[in-house]
């Protein structure tokens, strides 16, 4: 039983790579008897299939309260969820709160805990791409401006924020809790051919994919899907690309959505592209772990695929997560189709990038993290090594 002096910590979160990070938080949070935490989720994801699912898999407790803000523009997001969570806050209001990643929940209970007073904890803070066209990337740089203890995960996140003026005794290098959940979670991760029957793939498909090799596909960035032009000369170098390896596509709600505006669904009727909702978090990790190598867009995917060891080819120009590329797996093959391709026949050919586990992804971040804040609360200096 928790102290009834544990001080509250509430920790905010609203989409599917918030989840991950925040499962194994909550788990070192409540094996911690000075500190009790509380939960809220922004209700940012409300499709089934990137909400519920990932809190059953990931074993995280219901939420406290759930504000289900729902879709919208980035600006809409944020104001409806500043609305419903300053009067939770301000009637109560916890000893801090946390938030992590950089979606639009975390700038809104960013800004909300600055103007109420109440101590802020970003985790994955400091990552920056240098690209403020990515939504992102801006909610990096306010988030972490109002924070008061800044939890990184990689050495280029800290000189980031040095760089930026943030005082080093507010910086705590704690490791990636991303790989805290992948950890966790990679004995559970489901077969790849139950993923794909599930998924209503064809059985014939299905088995050359799970016997022969296949490539695993996530792509949902707006620079990348919301551009009909740009959109329709992915797909068609994915048309290509199937001729050489079979493809499992997760369809991101997003990318679905704007393919049907646009018009390109019959791109996806190649015969060699097998298409899937959005997976689950077990599904996913399931078909990442044996993929011949991943084509995506995704910050979390980059850093997953370095851990498990999975050449990525990621589809942007710039990277906030420069040690996967410099340490791990993955590989910048900018927005080039050409480089796609290239890219794409090179790690057919060769087996892919191999690289190495970044310093301290060990999957004891969220250990790291618990014990800083209560020594923080505690009014003792906990800066960890790096």
């Amino acid at each position: 039983m928790s102290d009834p002096r544990a001080r509250t910590i509430c920790c905010i979160v609203g989409a599917r790579p918030n989840f991950v990070k925040i499962a194994p938080i909550m788990r070192a949070l409540t094996d911690c008897d000075r500190l009790t935490p509380q939960l809220i989720h922004t209700g940012q994801h409300y499709d089934v299939a990137m909400n519920s699912i990932f809190f059953d898999e990931l074993e995280i407790p219901r939420p406290d309260i759930n504000l289900e803000v729902g879709s919208g523009t980035g600006t809409e997001q944020t104001a409806r969820i500043m609305l419903g969570l300053e009067p939770i806050l301000s009637t109560r209001p916890p000893d801090m709160a946390i938030v992590v990643g950089d979606v639009n929940s975390t700038l809104a209970a960013a800004l909300v805990a600055a103007k109420l007073g109440i101590p802020l904890a970003h985790v994955e803070a400091g990552l920056r791409s240098g690209d403020r066209s990515m939504p992102e990337e801006v909610n990096r740089l306010v988030v972490d401006r109002l924070s008061d203890l800044l939890f990184t995960s990689e050495q280029s996140a800290i000189d980031n924020l040095i760089s930026e003026g943030v005082s080093p005794r507010r910086i705590v290098f704690v490791g990636n809790v991303m790989i805290d959940t992948l950890r966790a979670c990679s004995t559970r991760a489901a077969p790849v051919r139950s993923t794909l029957s599930g998924a209503g793939a064809d059985p014939a498909l299905s088995e050359q994919a799970a016997a022969l090799g296949f490539a695993f596909v996530t792509l949902h960035r707006p620079s990348n899907v919301d551009d009909p032009e740009r959109l329709e000369s992915l797909l068609n170098a994915l048309a290509r690309i199937a001729r050489k390896i079979t493809l499992v596509f997760a369809l991101h709600p997003r990318t679905r959505a704007m393919i049907e505006s646009a018009g390109l669904d019959a791109l996806l009727l190649t015969s060699s592209i097998i298409v899937t909702p959005p997976l689950s978090y077990l599904r996913a990790i399931g078909l990442m772990k044996e993929a011949r190598f991943v084509i995506t867009d995704s910050g979390g995917v980059q850093e997953e695929t370095t851990a498990l060891g999975i050449p990525c080819l990621t589809v942007r120009d710039s990277t906030e997560r420069p040690v996967t590329v410099q340490q791990g797996t993955n590989i910048l093959v900018g927005t080039s189709i050409e480089a796609l391709a290239s890219a794409v026949d090179d790690t057919l050919a060769g087996g892919g990038k191999r690289g190495q586990i970044p310093p301290m992804w060990d999957g004891k971040a969220a250990e790291r993290i618990v014990a800083a804040i209560d020594a923080h609360l505690g009014g003792r200096h906990a800066l960890l090594p790096a």
